[in-house]
């Protein structure tokens, strides 16, 4: 397991989930991963955190009020200048869904629609640096953005979050770009060119996958506690991957690393 203190400006810093079942998917998650469902806090509308051995590792949502929850996990990068990145965000082609907003002294926050289609978040900490554990079992193990329009995702995620890219391939069969950790320890975060393999009418979206240290075991867990396979588990160069859906509908990957 890695430890940090807070992530690298531009990378994934934290991941929550908007679920139309808030009871179901605290228990499910928590007997998945035994994460630690916290009360919700009602100045925050409900919000709560999963806790891991006592330390923050994601957040849930019902539905907030007349917006119905439509069951999906999303991601946070993070920021040193929320308000620079959502000025760079708007001239590259994102679409501004909630602009930068205070959250008391813990950090601010905003969502978009990249370019590509792509929702996700900007996280400025204040006091609360998002996930701070990394790859073991339960803990975020990779990020991952599947794009049907590559070329344009991998510029708007270098000019707007200062990604330090590498291209892993360039090949039709398997097009992919990695966001580089800024210290030289490895790498943060993928975006894949998803434009061959992306159903009809499905948006570009930002993945996160779950480290699993059984994958096989924790996936019959997951359907045991009512959640169900979208894709079967199979073994990949990057490690055995597999993708779920809880039982609200909400999917998820997991992956269980090289060995």
């Amino acid at each position: 397991m890695s430890t940090r203190d807070s992530a690298p400006s531009g990378a994934p810093c934290w991941a929550d989930l908007w679920t139309a079942d808030v009871e179901a998917s605290r228990r499910f998650y928590g007997e998945l991963f035994g994460w630690q469902a916290q009360d919700p806090a009602p100045q925050f509308g409900g919000y709560f955190m999963w806790n891991r051995n006592g330390v923050p590792i994601a957040g849930g949502m019902g539905d907030m009020g007349d917006m119905k929850a439509y069951n999906s996990w999303s991601i946070y990068l993070q920021t040193n200048d929320i308000a620079k990145t959502l000025e760079l965000a708007e001239e590259k082609g994102a679409h501004i869904i909630q602009g930068a907003m205070a959250i008391e002294d813990i950090g601010s926050q905003a969502v978009m629609v990249d370019p590509t289609g792509a929702s996700l978040g900007a996280w400025q900490p204040g006091t609360f640096p998002g996930f701070t554990e990394l790859g073991e079992n339960g803990t975020p193990s990779w990020f991952e953005l599947h794009t049907r329009d590559y070329a344009t995702a991998v510029d708007f995620y270098r000019t707007v979050f200062g990604w330090d890219t590498a291209q892993v391939s360039d090949s039709d069969e398997f097009r992919y770009t990695v966001m580089r950790d800024p210290s030289g320890e490895g790498e943060l975060a993928g975006i894949m060119d998803a434009a061959a393999f992306l159903p009809e009418g499905v948006p570009s979206k930002w993945w996160v996958y779950w480290e699993a240290d059984d994958l096989d075991a924790l996936v019959e867990k997951a359907k045991s506690l009512g959640g169900s396979v979208v894709q079967a588990a199979e073994d990949t160069p990057y490690g055995r991957l597999a993708t779920l859906s809880d039982p609200a509908g909400a999917q998820f990957k997991l992956r269980q690393r090289p060995s």
